[in-house]
């Protein structure tokens, strides 16, 4: 199944998932934290979220403004970077991209998440572009996955124009896995307002993840806010991603429910994109095939 466009895509497979959770390392402050519960049908899955800037890589600040011309017109150091993004993310169950390029004129007209869908080996596909610019740009979300999804859906984020949600189904009923891939807004406010939104979504399910380029940092306000509204646990606060040759911030995040046992969490030391690419291995119980 490959699946481009907004409308949901439904499967009949069942899921289940016994009560089984973990202790990962939580941030500091009243949040949730999960307990270390051992089954044998357990399944570990390899997560991945990664802000690949259209297959652009960035070496120093001053890039943004001498290289600016890159970000409309194609040159070859994109498909170069494109091929080492495939080489990473094929080594994952489950991968979360941000600001990919679903065919415009900086990208030659290549539809990037095909590319790396093809080259990575994944079978299931969707992508959510979020912020067209004529030909010249379509600003996407995508999720490529080795699982097959119960059901994708696409949501707008509140504020500005071109921030959205794909929120990705694996199995069905209160024992599903909720996956979450978004890339928040820069200002403050209009961040604010789309973690609200998004925390009212996810505290309504058990096994929940949500990963992206969230813009902000690991003690910030608004992490505090999703932490506690949406019921959800920050397994290694204060790793750094951005910028990737220098990382200094925390932009990007894997956040997970009390339910879901993680095993590891790393940034991975790859210079591909002008962010780092942020890995977490989880276990989960007798839910997919």
């Amino acid at each position: 199944m490959s699946r481009h466009g907004s409308r949901p895509a439904d499967s009949q497979a069942e899921r289940r998932q016994p009560p089984g959770t973990s202790r990962p390392k939580a941030a500091a402050g009243p949040y949730p934290e999960a307990t270390v519960v051992s089954a044998a049908n357990e399944r570990r899955l390899r997560l991945l979220s990664y802000n690949i800037q259209a297959g652009l890589s960035t070496g120093k600040y001053s890039h943004y403004v001498t290289r600016s011309w890159q970000h409309v017109v194609p040159v070859p150091s994109r498909m170069i970077n494109l091929d080492g993004i495939a080489g990473v993310i094929a080594d994952y169950d489950i991968v979360g991209l941000q600001e990919i390029d679903t065919g415009s004129l900086r990208s030659g007209f290549v539809n990037q998440v095909k590319y790396l869908a093809e080259r990575g080996g994944f079978q299931y596909v969707f992508d959510q572009a979020n912020r067209r610019i004529g030909v010249i740009s379509q600003h996407s979300n995508a999720m490529l996955s080795r699982l097959r999804p119960s059901r994708i859906e696409e949501h707008k984020l509140p504020g500005m124009p071109g921030r959205g949600v794909l929120r990705v189904r694996f199995g069905k009923g209160g024992e599903a896995l909720h996956v979450f891939i978004l890339h928040l807004a820069l200002g403050r406010r209009s961040r604010s307002r789309q973690i609200g939104f998004l925390a009212d979504i996810v505290s309504d399910y058990r096994n929940v993840i949500v990963m992206g380029d969230l813009n902000c940092p690991s003690d910030s306000s608004e992490m505090n806010l999703l932490l506690r509204a949406g019921n959800l646990c920050q397994p290694e606060p204060g790793l750094y991603t951005f910028p990737s040759w220098h990382p200094t911030r925390q932009l990007d995040h894997i956040l997970v429910s009390p339910a879901i046992q993680v095993e590891k969490v790393a940034v991975l030391n790859q210079t591909f994109s002008d962010h780092r690419p942020i890995a977490m291995e989880v276990k989960v119980v007798g839910l997919l095939d």
